[in-house]
């Protein structure tokens, strides 16, 4: 790739990063558990930091 494509990729995932931790940050606030996957298994991580694999109610 170029240098110029190396920027670009660069930016977007600096954006995209970005975007990811004030979303988490905001379920925080608000008290919605944050989701994603490790392995193809769903990880649920708690308001207060606590990490589950189970579906929370």
């Amino acid at each position: 790739m170029t240098s110029n494509a190396n920027k670009i990729i660069d930016e977007i995932t600096r954006l995209y990063n970005r975007g990811v931790s004030k979303a988490q940050a905001e379920n925080r606030r608000i008290g919605l558990p944050n989701v994603f996957s490790r392995n193809g298994r769903l990880i649920y991580e708690i308001p207060d930091g606590s990490i589950r694999t189970k579906k929370i109610k």
